[in-house]
Parts: structure tokens; C-alpha cells; sequence
């Protein structure tokens, strides 16, 4: 599970075995972790991150959007349409 960024206490990374699944990037913290679907952003699934962590882990995800989508996109061989 290859790590894209890191912001502080939080580790936005991929698992290998993503399937069929939309792109989306999995959020590790020392409370629990979260994953976000990256078009649309989008919490898909929150485990033991507090709202307002959530909150700014979705700020970062927007942030980091674009470099997201390439790395996903790089790292699981699949073409994604240009972000709008």
C-alpha cells in the first residue's frame, strides 16, 4: 500500500486490491482511518476519526486532488477523464 502524501498525522495511501471501485484514497491517522472517494469527494467510510478530523482530512483530499487522481490512476494502470 504505497504512500502518496503525508500531512502531519495523516497517511493518504492505496491498496492494490482496489476492484471495481471508483477512485478513492484511504486515510490513516492514530485514531482510525477513513476513505474518500476522490470524483466526486465524498466520504465513503469513516472508522474512529473524529468529525472534525474528517472534516479536515476532506479539506487536504481536496487540496491534493488532482496529484490523487494521477497517482490512482498511475498506481492501478486506469484511465480517468480530466478533472473539470
Amino acid at each position: 500500500m504505497p504512500t502518496v502524501v503525508r500531512v502531519g498525522k495523516f497517511r493518504f495511501h492505496f491498496y492494490s486490491n482496489a476492484g471495481d471501485e471508483p477512485p478513492h484514497i484511504h486515510v490513516r491517522s492514530p485514531e482510525g482511518q477513513c476513505k474518500f472517494w476522490l470524483d466526486p469527494v465524498e466520504l465513503a467510510r469513516n472508522n474512529g476519526i473524529v468529525a472534525s478530523e474528517v472534516r479536515t482530512i476532506e479539506r487536504l483530499v481536496f487540496k491534493h486532488r488532482e496529484l490523487l487522481l494521477e497517482e490512482y490512476r498511475e498506481f492501478h494502470g486506469v484511465w480517468l477523464p480530466p478533472i473539470h
